[in-house]
């Protein structure tokens, strides 16, 4: 008797002991399920926002093509249509001052032909501006150079030029190249202007990073009086608007230090 209450005590022992497993494993398994269902879900989830931020981008990258294309188009219109209409222009007011026999006539027909070639040369800088391909550090650089070499040339005033660490290849912004290239045709201007320098340097310099363009010159210096004039707020401005910095200092002559990351 007490045999058979023993043996049906094991037996009851080892049913609790295996429905015990049964149910353990059974919570292993619904909490394995879980999480796997929670995994598949946020991986789910992870694609989806992938799949999000590419259609982003592909919108982003067809927005900028599509402005890419556009720049190009007005390019090609101006220089098809207003290049060729203020060449035109000029031959025409040539052609009128061999004819010309009274000399203000000539003087104002010389006026028109400097107006026209300054027409074109404006047209020139906003194609170089428009052109998407030249938005690197080295199509900045040379243009800068040309320009400055141009504007000095009928001036006394010896230009010279220093580079330093130029990576040619390295990629600007549009809006950084053309507000530099701004801030270098205000800067020689007031140069020409005011400084009563006869030597002026213009310096490039990169950092890594960083990209300087420094306009120095052996003229009287600035005054403090003309130093928050319009076209030094305008230079510092347009530094601000890029993140970068426009920095003026006195220093046997006036230093113009244009500081921005590329």
């Amino acid at each position: 008797m007490m045999s058979e209450l023993q043996d049906e005590i094991k037996i009851t022992y080892i049913i609790a002991i295996a429905i015990m497993m049964i149910l353990v494993l059974f919570i292993v398994f619904v909490v394995f399920i879980y999480n796997r269902k929670q995994l598949l879900y946020l991986k789910e989830k992870q694609l989806q926002e992938s799949e999000y931020q590419n259609q982003l981008l592909q919108k982003e990258l067809e927005k900028q093509k599509s402005i890419e294309l556009e720049r190009e188009r007005i390019s090609h219109d101006m220089h098809d249509d207003l290049g060729a209409g203020i060449s035109a222009l000029k031959l025409q007011a040539e052609f009128l001052k061999q004819k010309a026999e009274d000399e203000d006539l000539k003087t104002d027909i010389d006026e028109l032909l400097k107006t026209s070639e300054e027409m074109n040369i404006s047209m020139r800088e906003m194609l170089w501006s428009l052109n998407s391909g030249n938005d690197t550090i080295g199509s900045l650089v040379e243009y800068a150079k040309i320009y400055a070499a141009s504007f000095l040339k009928k001036t006394k005033i010896r230009l010279i030029l220093e580079e330093e660490n130029i990576a040619f290849e390295r990629i600007i912004t549009t809006e950084q190249r053309r507000n530099l290239f701004l801030c270098l045709k205000e800067a020689l201007n007031n140069a020409y202007k005011h400084s009563q320098a006869d030597q002026l340097k213009l310096s490039f310099i990169q950092n890594d990073k960083e990209f300087i363009m420094k306009i120095s010159d052996n003229g009287i210096g600035i005054s403090h009086e003309k130093t928050d004039g319009n076209g030094l707020r305008n230079m510092k401005r347009r530094m601000e608007e890029q993140k970068g910095h426009c920095e003026v200092t006195n220093d046997n002559g006036t230093n113009l230090f244009f500081k921005i990351d590329l």
